[in-house]
């Protein structure tokens, strides 16, 4: 595998190595960040360096073959499960992931997911990425529905996980939401960052206590009875972003009982859709650009609040 080579943005000054790390590669987890950091696999200008490391812009981050490597231990098991695939080739998958289902195995989802699927259905996929999560590129939360890339090659997800830390990757959400906004469209800039009193949560916290730079531009397609369909555009990849920001403003996506409360009539999960997806194909570089419609549970939802 080939080495990799960041460059520290604006964005990222002031952030710890291993929490830049886990922007840069959003496939690594910080704990994978330190053991690889400590391991002396990431260097800074060079340089071998400690995870607290506070990064100054311009500064180059490089990692070696090995740091792409995660532990063999605890690969998940392949199971033979149904998987909608929009395009495959021999580098990258696009699929549509239902509602419900978990992207990777964690305490307590431990079968089941999107990866035992993905192992079952491409038997090298664990050279590429994390063994935990051999092929994830983003995620999406269980009960979120909607498009998602899958690298089947090392190179394929070194290149993709690259397009994610630059911004050139478009991803867009549909999400209906408690209430009218009080704009037609804009950008929520907040730092998210776990919640200080929630630790199972996200939420805005300012940097100095680990809060990183999120935004997400929005914007409304259509206002009903005390609710709106809104499209969203992620400028970061924060977890729990869309969710947490429409918190913030006091427009909790309709059903989100974490976030928001229940306010009848609910949806059966909470109404967010991973919409469309675009990015350069990272083997020949062409644009590539999906669609994927409101799954049936929200189609229905919605038409009966217009009824």
């Amino acid at each position: 595998m080939e080495q990799t080579e960041y460059v520290v943005t604006e964005e990222l000054a002031g952030q710890r190595l291993d929490r830049a790390l886990t922007h840069m590669r959003p496939d690594l987890s910080r704990t994978r960040a330190q053991q690889v950091i400590r391991a002396g696999e990431v260097r800074v200008d060079g340089k071998p360096v400690k995870s607290s490391l506070v990064l100054e812009a311009g500064q180059r981050v490089t990692l070696s073959a090995e740091a792409h490597s995660a532990p063999t231990a605890h690969l998940p098991e392949p199971e033979a499960l149904p998987l909608s695939i929009l395009y495959e080739d021999e580098a990258i998958i696009v699929l549509d992931k239902p509602a419900g289902q978990v992207v990777h195995p964690a305490p307590g989802h431990e079968r089941g997911t999107l990866v035992n699927a993905l192992l079952a259905h491409v038997p090298g996929l664990a050279e590429s990425g994390e063994a935990a999560r051999p092929g994830i590129v983003h995620r999406l939360d269980k009960d979120t529905s909607g498009l998602l890339i899958i690298a089947k090659t090392p190179a394929a997800h070194t290149r993709l996980t690259r397009q994610m830390s630059e911004h050139t990757m478009i991803k867009r959400y549909l999400a209906l939401v408690e209430g009218h906004l009080p704009n037609d469209e804009g950008v929520i800039d907040a730092p998210i960052g776990r919640d200080q009193t929630h630790r199972q949560r996200m939420g805005i916290v300012v940097p100095a206590r680990g809060g990183r730079e999120a935004r997400t531009r929005f914007r409304v397609l259509r206002e009903l009875p005390h609710r709106s369909l809104v499209e969203l555009q992620l400028e970061t990849g924060r977890t729990h972003q869309i969710r947490v920001h429409l918190a913030a403003l006091h427009h909790p996506v309709v059903g989100d009982l974490t976030y928001g409360r229940a306010q009848s009539p609910m949806p059966p999960r909470h109404f967010l859709h991973a919409a469309h997806l675009e990015f350069s194909h990272p083997i020949t570089g062409e644009w590539l650009s999906f669609d994927s419609p409101l799954p049936d549970d929200l189609a229905r939802f919605l038409a009966a609040l217009d009824a």
